[in-house]
């Protein structure tokens, strides 16, 4: 029953990431807490360790195939997401959680309301940044993400996409493969190595579960997004980041 659980959480999660470009750590953390048991600490490392597959390729494929990633970017955003993923995992193991999700919740909602925003009036104002500026950009962008993803075991996706579309002025299925694209190669593994430190060990045959379940569901997700419209893909992801944002606040009030 387990298996299946766990099967099922991976292609939820997976649908999810193909949908909105995020690596399903948002999905995944809650849901293995609740069909394995995890504790907070595990499922974020568990999350982080099936993240380390190539797990999102269906899901790049298809946003590859629309022209929506844009390549340039996706090596200085891999290598300040495996800084930031790092520190944000020795955080984590470090401190109480309560305060880190409090604060990360804030900064959730206020991007949630900026995206939903921006989907009203447009592309930001301003022309796009130059291309050397735009590297510079993306590594830090990268970099807020991982230590995002070290800190709660979430996609990275969530931080950077917004961050993405407002400061690189990429369009929203430009931002969403790009993110994909950056989370194909094993860039958690400062995290998870950090996590398997401090818990002494991983569920392996679980995560072989899950992450067969993901990669099917990326695929169909990233199939539906190719066919939305920006403005109501954008409200969308609004809408989603907020719900995170509400579920993990939930969850921090619990702990």
């Amino acid at each position: 029953m387990n298996d299946l659980l766990s099967g099922g959480a991976g292609l939820l999660a997976g649908a999810l990431s193909g949908v909105f470009g995020i690596g399903g750590g948002v999905v995944l953390v809650p849901l293995l807490a609740l069909t394995l048991g995890l504790d907070q600490h595990d499922a974020q490392g568990v999350t982080l360790a099936i993240m380390l597959l190539p797990i999102g390729a269906a899901a790049v494929v298809e946003y590859h195939r629309v022209g929506a990633v844009r390549w340039p970017l996706v090596v200085p955003m891999i290598v300040g997401f495996m800084a930031g993923i790092w520190l944000g995992s020795e955080i984590a193991t470090a401190i109480p959680e309560r305060p880190l999700r409090l604060g990360f919740v804030a900064f959730m909602l206020a991007m949630a309301a900026r995206t939903f925003w921006s989907s009203k009036v447009g592309r930001p104002a301003g022309p796009p940044p130059s291309p050397r500026m735009a590297l510079l950009h993306a590594t830090w962008i990268g970099a807020a993400g991982g230590v995002a993803s070290g800190l709660l075991g979430i996609g990275g996706g969530v931080v950077m996409i917004p961050l993405m579309v407002s400061i690189l002025a990429l369009t929203q299925h430009e931002a969403q493969g790009t993110s994909l694209a950056t989370m194909l190669p094993p860039i958690g593994l400062p995290g998870v190595l950090v996590y398997a430190r401090a818990s002494g060990g991983l569920p392996w045959v679980a995560m072989a579960v899950v992450a067969t379940g993901f990669v099917g569901g990326g695929a169909l997700g990233a199939r539906i997004a190719n066919r939305l419209r920006g403005p109501g893909l954008t409200r969308a992801f609004g809408v989603f980041v907020a719900c995170v944002a509400c579920a993990l606040l939930w969850r921090a009030l619990r702990i």
